[in-house]
């Protein structure tokens, strides 16, 4: 099974040369890294060519890479039924540089491209409704992002008296707590590993 997937890996490389910077195959999946600007190219050929046949787009979604100067992987998962076999594409951007859409290849990307640009960020040119699909009107920020806050920005509620929804900034309804995990037990009397008794040089009771 690796050894086919590997060659079908070499015959895309090879005839995509330039376009497909190389492959490898890990736990039966075959992975391609291509250039971000050639993809529409690259989908073309994964579909329309005999040892290919990949006609199913399931997924695309991205990977983010925050220490990274091309920060975001954007992955591709294509399936051929008649092959029965699924391939994966990976492409490198950085924040400021959108990534062409494939919609024109495969029409189903249309709500996928969407969900990666509201979820992290990635634009891609070419798509003809490039808003956000899973988030509220307003909303701040890429929620899938490394670097945003896990309380998020704003929250929601229904107000009564204006019989709307309202937005307002994140407040926590109490400090964070800080643990010392010695109070309001003491605990063992034997030494616990990594423990501040341990570290104390205590011995464990006999």
């Amino acid at each position: 099974m690796n050894e086919a997937l590997d060659k079908l890996g070499e015959a895309i490389a090879g005839a995509q040369a330039g376009s497909v910077l190389g492959h490898k195959v890990a736990n039966g999946e075959l992975t391609l890294t291509a250039v971000a600007r050639d993809i529409v190219k690259v989908a073309t050929f994964l579909r329309d060519d005999e040892r290919c046949q990949f006609w199913s787009l399931v997924d695309v979604t991205a990977i983010d890479w925050p220490g990274r100067v091309s920060r975001f992987d954007v992955v591709y998962h294509f399936l051929s039924p008649k092959q029965n076999r699924r391939i994966r594409v990976k492409v490198e951007v950085d924040e400021g540089t959108p990534v062409p859409s494939i919609i024109e290849v495969f029409p189903g990307a249309n709500w996928f491209e969407r969900e990666t640009y509201d979820l992290y960020g990635v634009l891609f040119t070419g798509h003809p409704d490039m808003r956000r699909l899973l988030t509220d009107y307003g909303f701040e920020g890429h929620p899938l992002r490394k670097d945003f806050p896990l309380t998020g920005f704003v929250e929601v509620r229904y107000d009564d008296e204006q019989k709307r929804v309202v937005y307002e900034p994140v407040r926590l309804t109490q400090e964070f707590r800080s643990f010392d995990f010695l109070s309001p037990w003491e605990g063992p009397d034997y030494a616990l590993p990594g423990g501040r008794k341990a570290a104390d040089g205590q011995e464990p009771s006999q």
